[in-house]
């Protein structure tokens, strides 16, 4: 595959693909075509009896930066033509529908979309550079990819709170902590180490793998829709409102967003 795709994939005789995103000039920020590259490797790979388990990595040097706010519109993104989902959605339906392991190798920057797909994840290890951020609040925004159910299924309530109503900066050491990621190793490390433990599983059936797969996501699948159901509500309210129009200007010019002048007229 050309290094000029938005995803590279790689799979070997071991049944471990990995897949990685590769916009690194933009810290893997995504836009339109690394969505829809990625709905359709997980889909293609759900599919294909070679894959037994698949992990997520990111080129650069870093997981993901979320969104490429450079190129977002300051609106949710709208059916296509064909009545299908917008790429974005249809990402988050192909992470739900892989009936497979999903692992995630991270490291640098993992925010927003990049955090929520790593905690849509089965297992994640973590590189010792990793600052992860859920900045929906400083976004003026609400959680996607059902994170608001699958970040308190994996940390707890309260923890949960407090990270997503502060949009803190959380690094390996607080990521461990936390219980967003199972291990960290140093960053030359992350990668290797991963696909080790995805090769360690993909040597059992990957029929028992689905298998286990199923069971243990059966508990979550009703607050994962109804997550997803309320966050997509919440998105498109909120998409292109005057805080997150302010947000992504600020960002845009380089400076701290002014959110106290929408409390000034209230």
């Amino acid at each position: 595959m050309s290094d000029e795709s938005p995803v590279l994939q790689e799979i070997g005789d071991d049944g471990v693909l990995l897949v990685t995103l590769n916009r690194p000039h933009k810290k893997n920020a995504f836009n339109e075509a690394q969505w829809d590259r990625l709905a359709s490797t997980l889909d293609e790979a759900r599919e294909d009896p070679r894959v037994a388990v698949a992990v997520i990595t990111g080129a650069g040097g870093n997981f993901s930066s979320g969104v490429d706010l450079s190129s977002f519109a300051g609106e949710a993104s709208p059916p296509r033509a064909d009545g299908k989902p917008s790429a974005f959605f249809a990402c988050v339906d192909a992470i739900f529908a892989f009936d497979k392991p999903l692992l995630a190798a991270v490291e640098g920057v993992a925010i927003g979309g990049g955090c929520t797909i790593s905690v849509a994840c089965d297992i994640v290890y973590a590189g010792e550079s990793l600052r992860m951020r859920l900045p929906f609040a400083n976004l003026g925004l609400v959680p996607e990819i059902a994170s608001s159910y699958t970040l308190q299924a994996n940390i707890g309530r309260q923890r949960a709170n407090e990270v997503m109503f502060s949009a803190e900066w959380i690094d390996a050491a607080r990521a461990l902590e936390l219980g967003l990621v199972a291990r960290v190793f140093q960053d030359a490390e992350v990668k290797d180490a991963t696909l080790a433990k995805a090769r360690e599983i993909a040597q059992w059936p990957v029929s028992a793998l689905r298998g286990i797969k199923r069971t243990l996501q059966v508990a979550h699948a009703a607050g994962i829709e109804a997550a997803r159901k309320v966050e997509d509500a919440g998105m498109t309210q909120l998409a292109g409102s005057p805080e997150n129009v302010e947000a992504i200007t600020a960002f845009l010019q380089k400076r701290e967003p002014d959110f106290a002048q929408f409390r000034r007229k209230g």
